[in-house]
C-alpha cells in the first residue's frame, strides 16, 4: 500500500508540476550575469519595478520573441523587441537568453543556435546587463561601467521618454522609429519615423522611403507643420543638433515621473501618444499625426493648398495659379497640383521678352499655412534681408520669416502646402503684378467703405470717452481731498499718467475693489516682502492677480514707477502681463493677468530638470527668472534694452551660482577684489579652485566635479554675446546628463578686479572636462 501511495501522490503532483514550469517566473533583479541566463517564463525587472524583460508570443503567431514591457500595466503594450526580425519557433521552450564567452547578449535556442546578438566590440568578456527604470536595457562592463551596447539606440515602433532618435550625418547612423508589420507581427513594416539632415530638421515619416507625412522644421519650440501647439517644447519634446557634428536627435521628458506616457508609430502609419489611465485601466491616446487626408504628403501637388473645410474639394490652387488638369481634378486627383496663370515680369527679362513699361512682380501674403517643404534656410537674414533676398532672385518663388527659424525661401514647386484652421505660418507667394491687381479694385472699396464706418464709430467713442473720463476725473477728484493729498504737486500719479501718458492703463479703485470683494481674505492668494496679492475678477469677467503694496513695503515712487514702465513695455512669454495700475492717495496696486493653473511649488516638486526646463516657457509659470533686478540682468537689456529667451538664461547662470555659492550676486564682496560673484566664479574655475566656492551646506551632498560642472554651465550662461549662450533646452541636457561641456569664454563685463591691475592683462586658463583653455583677457 505504501508504495501505490507514493505513486499516486507523484502521479498527482505531476500536472501540477508542469503547470509551474509553464507559468512566468520572475528573477528578483535587474541584472543578467554570465552564470544566469533568463530562459522561457523568466524576466527581468528593472529595480524600481517599472519595467520587464523577458520572451513573449504576439497574438496566435507561433513566435517567440524577447521583448520590453511596462510591468504593472494590465494591458501588455510591447516597447522593445530584440530579435523582430528573426524570431524563435514559439514550440522551442528551450530557448535562452545569455552574455556569451566573448561579453555579448546572445539569444539561443534549444539547439544554441543565436538567433540574436549585440555583437559590439566590448573592452573585456566581464559584462553584464541591466534593465534600467527608464527602459532602456544596457550592456556595460562590470569593471568600469562603460555602456557598450543600449537598446534605446535601437529603437522598434515606441519611442518612450529618455529616448533620442535621430541622426549623426557625418557616421550615416540613424536612430529612427519603424513601425510592426501587423498588430500581431513585430517585424519592421513599411512606415519609418525619424529626422531629415537638413537645417533646421524636419520631423518625417515615410512610407516604403517615399514621404508620407511632414510635421515641419522645428523652430526651437515645436515642428512648425503641427497645428497642436501641445506636441513641443511646452510638452517636453526637446530638439538637440550641432550641426559641426552633424547631429540632430530629438528626446522628450514627462512632467511626472510617475505618468506613463509613450509615442508609438502603428503599423497603418499613424503617429500617437499613448497615456495610460489608471482609473480605467487603459490605454487612451492624446494626439495623433496623420488623421485626414490633408496630412498625407503632397496630396494636392505643387502649388496646390489643402483645406479640410467642410465640403469637397480639399483642393484648390494658391493664389495667381490654376489646375495643371481639370479632368484628373474632376476625378479627385490632384496629385498633378496646378501651374501658373500669369508668367513673371523677372522670367520675362531672363528670355529677353520683357515689355519695359510693365510693373514690377509683387508678393502676396497667406496666412495661417503649413509652410511648404523643399526650403533654403538663410540664418544670416533679418525680415527685411529674407525679404530684399528674395525681391532680388528671380529664381525665389517665396519667401517666410519664422521666429526662431529665421528666413527661409523656395526655387521650386511649392509641395505639401496645408491651410490650418489654428496656427500656422505667412508665406509671401511671388507673383505677376497683373494677378496682384485683380483684388486691388475690391480692396479699395472695402477700404473706402471700412474707413468711413470707422471713423464714425472713433468719433461717437471719443465723445463717450470723454465724457467718461471728465466724470470719473471729479470723482477722483474728490477723493484725493478725502487722502488730504490735493497739494503733492509731485505724486506718483503725476509720475505715471504725466510722465509716461500711452504706456499703461489707469484702473479705478472701486473697480478693484468690486473685483477682490474689498480685498477679502478668501480672495487672498499671498503675500510677499512688498504686500498681499489677491485674485479678482474685472467687469468684463477677466480674472486678475492684484498686488496691493504696502505702505511700510520699502517701495517707494521711483521703484514703483520703474516696476510699472519695465513690465509694460516688456512682453516676453515668460512675464506674467501687467494689465494696469491704480493710484489712489496712499494706495498703490498693480493690476496683472491671473495664471490659473495653481502654484509654482507643483512643479518643482518631482524631476528637478524637466521643473527647470517647463518653468522656463509654460504659461503657468511665468516671471521665474530676476530680469528687472540689475545684478540678474544681461548685458544687452542692461545697455541696450534687448530682450529675448538668452536674457533669461543669463539670469538663469546667475541664480545657478548663486545656488552653489550660497552667495548672492548683487551684495557679493570678497576683499574687495571682485565686482561681483561672477567674477569669483571665473577666477575659481582658471585656478581650479571649485570646492573654494561651494556652499559648505551642500559638501555632504555633492562632488567636486558636479561642482565644478555647475560652475562651468554658469558660465555658459553669463557669456557677454547671447550666440554664445546655450539655450535653456540645452542648459537642461547639459545638467541631466555627463555630455561633454562647450568652453566658457571670459564674461568681459563682469571679471574685472577692482585692485589686481595685473588680472586684467594676464592670460587665464579655465580647464573643464580635462581639457585646459587659455583666455587672453582685454585691457
Amino acid at each position: 500500500m505504501g508504495t501505490r501511495s507514493r505513486n499516486a501522490r507523484a502521479f498527482l503532483s505531476f500536472p501540477l508540476l508542469l503547470y509551474l514550469l509553464t507559468i512566468p517566473s520572475e528573477c528578483a533583479t535587474d541584472t543578467l550575469i554570465q552564470s544566469q541566463p533568463i530562459s522561457v517564463g523568466q524576466t527581468l525587472i528593472s529595480a524600481g519595478k517599472v519595467f520587464e524583460l523577458g520572451f513573449f508570443s504576439p497574438g496566435n503567431s507561433g513566435k517567440r520573441y524577447i521583448g520590453l514591457w511596462y510591468k504593472n500595466i494590465t494591458v501588455r503594450k510591447i516597447v522593445w523587441v530584440a530579435n523582430r526580425e528573426n524570431p524563435l519557433p514559439a514550440t522551442d521552450s528551450a530557448s535562452s537568453l545569455v552574455i556569451g564567452s566573448d561579453g555579448n547578449l546572445r539569444l539561443l535556442d534549444g539547439m544554441r543556435n543565436t538567433f540574436w546578438s549585440t555583437n559590439v566590440s566590448l573592452p573585456s568578456n566581464n559584462t553584464v546587463a541591466v534593465l534600467l527604470d527608464k527602459g532602456d536595457f544596457v550592456l556595460k562592463d562590470n569593471v568600469s561601467g562603460f555602456i557598450a551596447w543600449e537598446s534605446f539606440n535601437y529603437p522598434c515602433d515606441t519611442f518612450l521618454a529618455g529616448m533620442m532618435i535621430g541622426l549623426n550625418t557625418k557616421t550615416g547612423e540613424k536612430h529612427f522609429l519603424s513601425s510592426w508589420e501587423t498588430d500581431n507581427d513585430p517585424s519592421p513594416g513599411t512606415f519609418v519615423l525619424g529626422l531629415t539632415p537638413e537645417t533646421p530638421p524636419q520631423l518625417f515619416l515615410w512610407n516604403s522611403s517615399k514621404p508620407y507625412w511632414r510635421g515641419g522644421p522645428w523652430d526651437g519650440w515645436t515642428f512648425i507643420g503641427i497645428p497642436n501647439i501641445g506636441q513641443g517644447y511646452v510638452n517636453g519634446l526637446i530638439l538637440i543638433s550641432d550641426n559641426q557634428q552633424g547631429t540632430a536627435y530629438l528626446t522628450f521628458t514627462t512632467y511626472n515621473i510617475s505618468y506613463v506616457i509613450m509615442n508609438v508609430l502603428a503599423p497603418t502609419g499613424t503617429l500617437k501618444t499613448m497615456n495610460w489611465d489608471e482609473e480605467k485601466n487603459d490605454w487612451f491616446v492624446s494626439w495623433m499625426a496623420v488623421v485626414n487626408p490633408c496630412d498625407i504628403y503632397g496630396v494636392c501637388g505643387p502649388f496646390g493648398v489643402c483645406s479640410n473645410k467642410n465640403g469637397s474639394p480639399i483642393c484648390e490652387c494658391l493664389k495667381g495659379f490654376v489646375q495643371k488638369s481639370t479632368e484628373d481634378w474632376s476625378k479627385g486627383n490632384w496629385t498633378g497640383g496646378c501651374v501658373r496663370r500669369t508668367e513673371l515680369l523677372c522670367q520675362k527679362k531672363i528670355s529677353s521678352l520683357a515689355n519695359e513699361t510693365a510693373q514690377n512682380d509683387g508678393f502676396w501674403k497667406l496666412s495661417g499655412l503649413k509652410l511648404p517643404d523643399h526650403f533654403e534656410y538663410l540664418f544670416n537674414k533679418d525680415y527685411s534681408g529674407c525679404q530684399q533676398w528674395c525681391v532680388s532672385n528671380c529664381s525665389c518663388v517665396a519667401y517666410a520669416y519664422v521666429t526662431g527659424i529665421a528666413c527661409m525661401v523656395w526655387a521650386g514647386d511649392l509641395v505639401d502646402v496645408q491651410q490650418f484652421s489654428i496656427g500656422g505660418k505667412d508665406l509671401f507667394l511671388r507673383l505677376a503684378n497683373s494677378e496682384m491687381g485683380r483684388d486691388h479694385k475690391r480692396r479699395e472699396t472695402n477700404t473706402i467703405i471700412f474707413t468711413t464706418i470707422s471713423g464714425v464709430i472713433l468719433v461717437g467713442a471719443f465723445m463717450f470717452g470723454l465724457h467718461r473720463w471728465r466724470a470719473k476725473r471729479v470723482k477722483r477728484e474728490k477723493r484725493m481731498k478725502h487722502y488730504d493729498v490735493a497739494d503733492r504737486k509731485d505724486t506718483l500719479q503725476d509720475h505715471v499718467i504725466h510722465g509716461e501718458p500711452s504706456e499703461l492703463p489707469m484702473i479705478d479703485f472701486d473697480k478693484i475693489t468690486v473685483a477682490t470683494d474689498n480685498f477679502s481674505q478668501t480672495n487672498k492668494l499671498g503675500e510677499g516682502g512688498f504686500g498681499p496679492v489677491y485674485k479678482g475678477k474685472l467687469e468684463d469677467g477677466q480674472e486678475v492677480a492684484v498686488k496691493r503694496l504696502s505702505r511700510h513695503s520699502g517701495q517707494g515712487t521711483e521703484e514703483f514707477k520703474n516696476e510699472i514702465l519695465l513690465i509694460s513695455k516688456l512682453q516676453h512669454r515668460n512675464l506674467v502681463r501687467l494689465l494696469g495700475c491704480c493710484i489712489e492717495g496712499e494706495e498703490k496696486l498693480l493690476v496683472y493677468e491671473y495664471m490659473t493653473n495653481k502654484s509654482l511649488d507643483m512643479f518643482l516638486f518631482g524631476w528637478f530638470y524637466l521643473g527647470l526646463f517647463s518653468l522656463h516657457v509654460m504659461f503657468m509659470c511665468r516671471l521665474t527668472i530676476p530680469f528687472g533686478i540689475f545684478g540678474y540682468m544681461s548685458p544687452e537689456y542692461a545697455m541696450g534694452g534687448l530682450f529675448s529667451e538668452k536674457s533669461d538664461v543669463f539670469s538663469f547662470g546667475v541664480l545657478l551660482l548663486e545656488i552653489v555659492s550660497g552667495m548672492r550676486n548683487t551684495s557679493f564682496h570678497y576683499y574687495e577684489k571682485y565686482v561681483n560673484l561672477l567674477g569669483y566664479a571665473w577666477q575659481l574655475c582658471n585656478e581650479n579652485r571649485a570646492s573654494d566656492i561651494m556652499d559648505k551646506v551642500m559638501a555632504d551632498s555633492c562632488s567636486e566635479s558636479e561642482v565644478m560642472r555647475c560652475i562651468c554651465i554658469g558660465l555658459l550662461c553669463v557669456q557677454d554675446h547671447v550666440a554664445d549662450r546655450p539655450t535653456m533646452s540645452a542648459v537642461v541636457l547639459m545638467l541631466s546628463s555627463e555630455i561633454d561641456l562647450p568652453h566658457p569664454k571670459q564674461p568681459t563685463f563682469t571679471v574685472q578686479s577692482l585692485s589686481d591691475a595685473d588680472l586684467r592683462s594676464q592670460r587665464s586658463k579655465c580647464s573643464l572636462n580635462g581639457v585646459s583653455i587659455s583666455v587672453i583677457e582685454g585691457r
